[in-house]
């Protein structure tokens, strides 16, 4: 921008020359200098990689293991690179490189960086702890520790540095020789809390010390056979109790059976169930025969018909006699719906 600055490689090159000796007529109010200063910098807004990291001392990490109630904490160390890049050119000028003469190069900030983000690994690693991920298989996770590193790190690198964290490399993560024994035999006591494995695992036992026991040749065959009944004893619980114990433990993890479904058939009235025949297998009665339909009507061939004409000879559904009184004979006008009493002779209709 040539607006508060004359160029004589900008605009007209006249007009430019004259506004470039007056200028330097100007620069004799201030010493020979510029009265004003135009500066030009380059912030590198790529990716900086291989940055590498270590922790120096333990991290605290926090197991939790549901499948076998498991909540411990244990302390791990890590070590790998990780990569930033700058995403507020005009944030990390104003509070970070602002008052450099010269370059400001990357190794000048490294060891914050570097150290600030160690401290932020604690908080990072209690955000993987809660989603259930094993120290172990952190190396598996890169992208969700980056993320929870960004939401530590974002108050102090986004808001105050315009930094932020594009990638996260585990390359290892150890724990100590103590904590990773104690995991073990946590983990292994928790399997035997089943009954058959543990069954299994003590059959083993007693098998393994039985054969140790009968090869000791050198206090004789009796004495071998004493260690074996002696190494037999040793167990303690008996493996047979144990396996009853979990086949116990399946039968009641298992489904209810269905309820039984209701015999097929019909029901005598001698109270016999579950007659398929046309007999009672019990008292010999006929099976009754089924209740007819409300719109049931029986033909002159003896069929019994619900629709409008015979089944069996076809002849059509025979109209209803017209209703009429009983004692005068007279006949209602609508026959569907006679009246309650015959207006004739008043008799009840219909008796």
């Amino acid at each position: 921008d040539t607006g508060s600055e004359p160029s004589v490689f900008s605009g007209n090159l006249g007009d430019s020359i004259k506004e470039t000796f007056a200028n330097i007529g100007s620069r004799f109010t201030f010493g020979g200098d510029a009265g004003k200063d135009q500066r030009v910098y380059f912030i590198n807004t790529k990716e900086i990689i291989g940055n590498k990291y270590g922790t120096a001392s333990p991290v605290p990490f926090r197991v939790v293991d549901n499948n076998i109630g498991l909540d411990v904490d244990i302390s791990v160390r890590c070590n790998g690179e990780y990569s930033y890049r700058i995403t507020n050119p005009l944030l990390f000028y104003t509070n970070v490189c602002g008052n450099v003469t010269d370059s400001y190069t990357r190794d000048k900030i490294d060891s914050q960086l570097k150290s600030e983000l160690l401290t932020a690994l604690q908080p990072a690693f209690a955000k993987i702890s809660d989603m259930g991920i094993r120290y172990s298989a952190l190396p598996g996770h890169t992208m969700e520790l980056a993320e929870a590193l960004n939401d530590v790190l974002s108050a102090k690198w986004g808001k105050l540095r315009g930094i932020e964290i594009v990638s996260f490399g585990v390359s290892s993560v150890k724990a100590s020789e103590e904590d990773e024994q104690m995991l073990k035999e946590m983990q292994r006591n928790a399997a035997f809390m089943d009954p058959t494995r543990a069954a299994a695992h003590l059959v083993g036992a007693q098998a393994s010390a039985m054969q140790t026991a009968a090869g000791n040749q050198g206090a004789g065959p009796a004495m071998a056979f004493m260690g074996m009944n002696m190494a037999g004893a040793a167990g303690g619980m008996n493996a047979q109790n144990l396996y009853q114990m979990g086949a116990q433990q399946q039968a009641a993890a298992q489904p209810a059976p269905a309820p039984a479904a209701a015999p097929a058939g019909w029901t005598c009235s001698c109270g016999q169930t579950g007659n398929t025949g046309k007999f009672c297998a019990n008292c010999g009665s006929p099976k009754p025969a089924p209740a007819p339909a409300a719109d049931s009507w029986v033909c002159s061939c003896g069929t019994s018909n619900t629709g409008k004409f015979c089944c069996n000879c076809g002849k059509p559904k025979p109209a209803p006699a017209p209703a009429k009184c009983s004692q005068c004979g007279w006949t209602p006008v609508d026959p569907a719906h006679p009246p309650k009493f015959c207006p004739e002779c008043g008799k009840p209709f219909g008796q």
